[in-house]
């Protein structure tokens, strides 16, 4: 199907489920932004390169969201995580696909190779349900948007990852921030899942309600998202948390009130013009 990918792939070991959950987020700018440095990277150095900072932080992630990742390294990232922590994982991807339907594709490597689609993944540790591709309101002439989402049933939880317009000249480009409005509007609706506790995030492109910068429609926007969850970083009562992005905060985890327990910014990154986030939920 063109420029909609949805690859799972399902491993083979099982380990016990751990009591609380851990979720990481992370744009890894590989797809297409020549300034990044994991750009063309090929599929095992993203592999690697994902695995490593998923496995030497504070919080180990059983649930990771990536966005700007390629349609062509799922296999293999699912095989380097299973590999390294002995768990099996599944990992839902989905390839945007340009204005015209056909796949946003990624740069191929350095050695000249396709790598697929550029695409927003979810990978989950241990069992879980089918993945589930819930479309946004997009601008005509860009590529389009989703929500990745699965259910995780041992757990009774729901995680959806995202990566929403950038509010750029090229993408969402009408005053007042329209599709990324529409977007987190719809986003709030599909993460709400009857009888189970919701994890959602990814890069939003908005800054957070109170940090006074970034457009005022994208701090209006996310602010059913503070009033309906917790977000991982934010500061008391104080909508806000540190940079993710060129010293604006705009990559989120969200969970539900009082469950999170630490959240965790690797501002070392330097592979990526995004920070990975990372929180961890009592269940």
């Amino acid at each position: 199907m063109l420029g909609h990918v949805l690859l799972l792939v399902a491993g083979s070991l099982v380990v016990p489920a751990p009591a609380g959950l851990s979720v990481m987020t992370w744009n890894v700018c590989t797809g297409t932004n020549s300034a990044c440095r994991l750009y063309r990277a090929t599929a095992i150095e993203l592999a690697e390169t994902i695995g490593t900072y998923a496995l030497n932080q504070p919080i180990k992630p059983d649930v990771i969201f990536l966005q700007e990742f390629c349609t062509g390294a799922t296999g293999t990232l699912e095989l380097w995580l299973e590999q390294r922590t002995g768990r099996r994982w599944t990992i839902g991807s989905w390839g945007l696909p340009s204005g015209d339907g056909a796949p946003y594709a990624c740069h191929p490597d350095r050695l000249g190779r396709p790598r697929g689609a550029q695409s927003i993944a979810v990978a989950v540790a241990g069992d879980a349900a089918a993945f589930a591709i819930h479309p946004l309101p997009a601008p005509s002439w860009y590529v389009k948007r989703a929500a990745l989402c699965v259910t995780i049933p041992a757990r009774k939880v729901h995680a959806c990852g995202t990566h929403l317009s950038s509010g750029a000249q090229y993408d969402d480009r009408q005053p007042g921030a329209p599709y990324r409005t529409r977007q987190l509007r719809r986003l709030l609706e599909i993460a709400a899942k009857p009888g189970h506790r919701t994890v959602v995030g990814g890069d939003l492109n908005v800054s957070p309600p109170d940090s006074g910068y970034g457009s005022a429609a994208g701090r209006r926007a996310v602010v059913p998202f503070y009033r309906a969850y917790q977000e991982c970083d934010q500061r008391g009562a104080r909508r806000t948390g540190r940079w993710t992005r060129e010293g604006k905060k705009i990559d989120y985890l969200f969970a539900p009130k009082g469950t999170v327990r630490r959240c965790h910014v690797d501002r070392r990154v330097t592979l990526s013009d995004h920070k990975p986030v990372y929180v961890k939920v009592a269940l």
